[in-house]
């Protein structure tokens, strides 16, 4: 492929083995967590990773930086739980019905946001997220302000009973790990290969001839596709669809748990959610002040740790090899 080295298709033999031994120790450690700590605390935290990778998808690996993200989140969980209360959807059909509304909702953003670029691309995506935000407030079939309450569950595929938590946590890995191995997929691709190359020259990717709106459009419906699939099981674990998750701070959100866990790393967005959430669920009893702990948290992470958590562990491991040697 032209303006792409052979070898920078696939990650190195070094990486790719780190990337092996640190997805098999998740997948170990979120096997065994449900026995240690509250399984719904996990759920939330799975959720909020998943959207956090997918985040990471379109601005770490494409340079795109959104601030409306919250608008797929919450539209899938509108979506989600208004199929399974409403129309009666089993808990499978209505995560899909939510993924595709969100998958759909990216497309006709995306073709109205990827023609600017830089700050103008982040005010467009915000502008786009509050005029639905709006609409989730008028609307009649989203409840306003109280949501969509008493989601049922169900049994998926009509086998799992999805009433009982443990049954869901380990449904909810599986969504996630899936998600996860998609991303890793795609970012180790030709595809996520160009979209690096449009992160860090766009002006030479489109001498070598690649139509580079085509790949940020697609990066960007992948990334709202993922979101949404986050935003409609985050439905089927509380059992509610509100507000909250299409209000602009929930995009906020995702850009902090991104930058706190590492930009353009694959573990990352991972971290940075569960830094988050854990910070959100035990300083819940100080009120408000939570918000002003998380800004102390960004502002540390801007000035001390300026790659994440994960990117400055990469780094040390790095430098540490390299010494070695």
């Amino acid at each position: 492929m032209a303006g792409i080295e052979p070898a920078a298709i696939g990650a190195p033999a070094a990486d790719l083995q780190a990337h092996r031994i640190a997805f098999a120790t998740m997948v170990v450690l979120f096997i065994a967590a449900p026995f240690v700590v509250y399984p719904v605390f996990l759920m939330k935290a799975l959720c909020f990773a998943l959207f956090a990778c997918a985040f990471n998808l379109l601005i770490g690996f494409g340079g795109l930086l959104s601030f409306g993200h919250a608008m797929f989140l919450g539209t899938a969980g509108y979506v989600c739980a208004h199929s399974a209360k409403v129309w009666g959807f089993p808990p499978e059909l209505a995560i899909l019905a939510g993924t595709a509304a969100s998958t759909m909702l990216g497309f006709v953003t995306g073709l109205l946001a990827i023609r600017r670029q830089g700050i103008y691309f982040a005010m467009i995506t915000l502008a786009l997220a509050q005029m639905l935000y709006f609409f989730c407030v008028q609307a009649p079939f989203t409840g306003g302000e109280d949501g969509i309450q008493a989601v049922p569950r169900g049994k998926l595929l009509g086998v799992l009973d999805l009433r009982d938590t443990l049954t869901l946590y380990f449904v909810v890995l599986a969504i996630f790990l899936a998600g996860f191995l998609l991303i890793y997929r795609i970012i180790h691709s030709p595809f996520g290969q160009v979209l690096k190359a449009i992160r860090e020259n766009e002006a030479r990717a489109i001498s070598l001839g690649y139509k580079t709106d085509y790949y940020k459009l697609l990066a960007f419906v992948l990334s709202a596709a993922l979101s949404g699939l986050a935003g409609a099981t985050k439905v089927i674990v509380f059992q509610l669809a509100s507000l909250t998750d299409v209000n602009w701070p929930m995009s906020g959100e995702v850009v902090l748990m991104t930058l706190v866990g590492g930009l353009g790393t694959v573990f990352g967005p991972v971290v940075g959610a569960f830094v988050i959430v854990t910070m959100e669920t035990y300083l819940a009893e100080v009120g408000q002040w939570v918000t002003i702990v998380q800004g102390f948290v960004f502002v540390i992470c801007v000035l001390a740790f300026r790659r994440g958590i994960v990117g400055e562990l990469i780094a040390f491991a790095r430098k540490t090899g390299a010494g070695k040697a």
